[in-house]
């Protein structure tokens, strides 16, 4: 089989060689997937540039979100047999024609889900879900940040919100993602490029500040969000993208520093809370809670409370096309790329 491996950081030109290996075979407990389709997300631009800690070394075989078929079953796996089409998380390997996949976080599809579509249920949505309904717990009339609004997980934030009756306040970066915003329903979208987002929200809300804030970017804004919650608020941290542009080790360094200091005085002293969340590790040592995380999403794309965005489609052969654009921060919804 192909599969297309990492074998330099830095640059998405340089960084990827396609490869013939020996196709996996799956454990008792696990699937193996004739791969249609995978994603990409963000976590790809930070292992290419070796700032993935979890990443294996190199040469490695990203990818954490696949689309396909089921290729062969191990022997504990009964809720699925060879032929059904699936979405998985793969937990690394999603970038190859065959990949393995744990039998708790790989779930039977309908097959008029677009591969797109498939993929960002997997991860993106799963991790919306997650947050919003198991960490923060949104509730009716709440108000909710929500920054990179218009990216995948941005996306099902802003519709799984929606859904629970939120006001949304979204930041973005350009005037179309402005535009996407308002389509998919933010009450306040706010371009954080022309505007600060901290004085445009504490100008509608006032001094009691926002109930939720959802973050993958790290930084300075992470430090302004805590600032922006009210009494009872809650700040979910699930992504550092703004290491991700540093490109020396004092851009680094002052990054880091603007994330702040707390202490749990500080928690408890103005009853505001913050918590970090990382997928892969979830779905590694709990997979069960993602196993239900995901059936919950699937069913929601059904009823069209969850309708993903795929922002582009790229074939294996544009893989560092498909890095470009991601890293690029222009994207809108999911990326993925089929063999």
């Amino acid at each position: 089989m192909k599969a297309a491996y990492l074998v330099k950081c830095g640059s998405a030109e340089d960084a990827f060689d396609i490869r013939e290996v020996i196709k996996p075979e799956p454990k008792s407990d696990q699937v193996l997937i004739k791969v249609e389709a995978f994603g990409l997300n963000f976590a790809d631009i930070a292992a290419r540039y070796g700032k993935y800690r979890g990443a294996p070394p190199l040469p490695a075989l990203l990818g954490y979100d696949v689309v396909g078929t089921v290729g062969k079953c191990g022997a504990d796996v009964s809720h699925l047999v060879k032929g059904d089409r699936v979405t998985a998380l793969t937990l690394f390997g999603g970038y190859a024609e065959y990949a393995i996949a744990e039998k708790g976080v790989t779930h039977k599809i309908p097959e008029n889900i677009t591969s797109g579509i498939a993929v960002a249920l997997a991860t993106q949505s799963c991790a919306a879900h997650y947050l919003s309904n198991r960490l923060t717990n949104i509730q009716e009339n709440e108000k909710v940040l929500i920054h990179a609004a218009a990216g995948g997980v941005g996306t099902a934030l802003v519709q799984l919100a929606l859904h629970k009756k939120c006001i949304i306040f979204g930041t973005c970066s350009s005037h179309e993602k402005l535009e996407y915003l308002k389509e998919n329903g933010v009450h306040h979208p706010i371009d954080h490029t022309k505007n600060d987002f901290a004085e445009t929200i504490r100008t509608l809300v006032g001094n009691k500040g926002v109930d939720v804030v959802f973050n993958p970017i790290g930084g300075k804004s992470l430090k302004q969000g805590y600032r922006l919650l009210g009494a009872g608020g809650r700040l979910a941290s699930y992504g550092v993208s703004s290491l991700n542009s540093k490109k020396n080790i004092f851009g680094k360094m002052k990054d880091l520093w603007q994330f702040g200091m707390y202490h749990p005085v500080q928690f408890l002293s103005n009853s505001k809370g913050m918590i970090g969340m990382n997928m892969l590790k979830i779905a590694e040592e709990k997979p069960e809670k993602i196993a239900k995380v995901m059936q919950e999403v699937i069913q929601l794309q059904q009823k069209g409370i969850l309708h993903p965005h795929v922002g582009a489609e790229y074939s294996i052969d544009q893989l560092a096309e498909a890095h470009r654009f991601l890293e690029s921060r222009k994207s809108m919804g999911k990326i993925v790329v089929k063999w």
